[in-house]
């Protein structure tokens, strides 16, 4: 017993004891999260992006949760797992809302519908979508940027592609395979930087490592662009065509000048600038040409007689902002194609990318992710079957995760010690790394850039999958490279012995 004068002993914080997950621990949320999304697929169809996916996210999370919570995981902990995972995707979040806002503007300004009018005088159907690919490739090349590819060329090109009566799901896997072939390439590409970076090596090595997989593969998606369109025919006749080409011309008066907002972005990408000014830029860019160019079409979006024209104006150019343009060209094909954009029409797309995150956040704190990659490893024998499992692990880390950035870092750090210890130079990780976890992320409906790239273009990420040849040839060319041990660099025999 203490007197009054002594000092009160203060309880001994004891850290939470966790246990080691099972393999079966790790599996059990993949498998449930594998069964729930076959299942809102065949219930829903190209639909189950819009609540399905979700509902099976958050219910594969719960079953992570109890999984991490018997495992001695407080909802503390796991709940700053969840904060901290998602708080990694809030830059992605940002800028789908902005890029639902230059949609909105640029179409109200014009840009788009520009872009629309003379793509679809100058680009032959018979070899449009390799055309797409090629362009889309040129650009990300020079800007370093898919996002950036596909919200401003891209929402233009599946514009033509409807105006003109050919496949929006083929010009989509067109302007995705041509976009990450050149955001792969470009020394000023964000995921072109961290792979080397994790795997500890210069980005011109990386690069020139890269050119092996890459390039075949574009070459490979240019072949079958080509040939499928040699093959294809439009659908739209040529009174059609020209009542389209006739009714956008009408309505915006198409102008070189309307493509400034495209030059501001395209500039701004080039000299590096974060995205989400660039996209702000731009969309302020978009509202400045609407209101000098296209005063008329901005007040009549507005629909209210009693404002002044300015204020008729400033609420016309907020309303493209916030809930997209609305034409009335009296075309219904022409109506549905320029009816887009404004930040709600994001919302669902955030709303899956934070239920995604929600689930590789779980997994992730209590360590089941890190268990099935120790698993993998197991198996693991030769140099070619190391860099197969990279493979496998980052593709597995993108579905998990739902963020390439996430996919990269986690299976790279992870791996890099294997890498040294059989000899291979960090080259072969770091392609490795882009070859799967960058290539794969637009083809995952709830991983941040497959959710971009679906809400952007206007394309179910499920519709445009079977024809992103790039991104889905490139995995199996690296995996033949590795297993054949053809184009596999090995460490000096002086870095060998520093790494051992």
């Amino acid at each position: 017993m203490t007197s009054n004068n002594d000092p009160i002993p203060s309880p001994t914080e004891e850290k939470p004891q966790h246990r080691l997950p099972s393999l079966f621990d790790a599996l059990l949320p993949i498998i449930a999260l594998v069964i729930m999304l076959t299942a809102a697929v065949y219930l829903f169809s190209s639909d189950s992006s819009y609540g399905a996916n979700q509902i099976a996210l958050i219910m594969a999370a719960c079953i992570a949760l109890v999984i991490g919570w018997k495992n001695g995981y407080s909802w503390n902990e796991m709940e700053k797992g969840i904060v901290r995972s998602i708080g990694v995707a809030t830059g992605a979040l940002l800028i789908l809302f902005t890029v639902g806002s230059l949609i909105g503007t640029w179409i109200l300004a014009g840009t788009v519908p520009t872009m629309i009018y003379y793509g679809m005088l100058i680009l032959n159907p018979e070899y449009f979508y390799a055309a797409c690919c090629l362009l889309c490739a040129v650009v990300a090349i020079s800007i370093g940027s898919s996002w950036t590819v596909a919200g401003t060329l891209g929402i233009a090109l599946v514009g033509v592609a409807s105006a003109m009566g050919l496949s929006v799901e083929i010009t989509a896997g067109a302007i995705i395979s041509g976009a990450y072939f050149g955001d792969k390439m470009s020394p000023m590409s964000d995921t072109t930087n961290l792979a080397p970076a994790v795997a500890g090596t210069d980005i011109f090595s990386h690069i020139r490592h890269m050119v092996w997989t890459t390039v075949p593969s574009i070459i490979i998606a240019l072949i079958i662009f080509l040939f499928i369109g040699l093959n294809s025919e439009a659908t739209t006749n040529s009174s059609n065509f020209e009542t389209t080409l006739s009714l956008i011309e009408a309505q915006f008066a198409p102008g070189l000048h309307l493509l400034l907002p495209l030059l501001v972005v395209l500039f701004l990408a080039y000299k590096r600038m974060p995205a989400f000014p660039t996209v702000i830029i731009g969309t302020i860019a978009g509202a400045i040409c609407a209101a000098i160019f296209q005063f008329d079409g901005v007040v009549a979006l507005a629909q209210d007689d009693t404002l002044l024209p300015v204020v008729a104006l400033v609420k016309g150019i907020w309303i493209a902002m916030f809930n997209g343009y609305s034409a009335n060209t009296g075309d219904e094909v022409l109506d549905s194609l320029l009816s887009r954009g404004g930040m709600s029409s994001m919302i669902n797309t955030v709303w899956l990318i934070l239920c995604a995150m929600t689930f590789g956040g779980i997994m992730e704190v209590t360590g089941l992710l890190k268990r099935i990659l120790q698993g993998i490893l197991v198996g693991v024998k030769s140099s070619g079957s190391l860099i197969i499992t990279t493979l496998a692990s980052c593709i597995g880390a993108n579905l998990i995760t739902a963020d390439q950035f996430i996919a990269i870092v986690l299976p790279g750090r992870m791996l890099k010690v294997e890498y040294a210890k059989r000899g291979l130079a960090p080259v072969n990780l770091s392609r490795a790394l882009e070859d799967s976890a960058t290539i794969t992320s637009p083809l995952i409906p709830w991983n941040t850039c497959g959710a971009y790239m679906a809400s952007t273009l206007g394309v179910a990420t499920i519709a445009y999958l079977p024809y992103a040849f790039f991104n889905l040839v490139c995995p199996f060319i690296s995996a033949a490279y590795a297993h054949y041990d053809f184009k596999i660099e090995r460490l000096e025999p002086e870095l060998e012995e520093a790494t051992a």
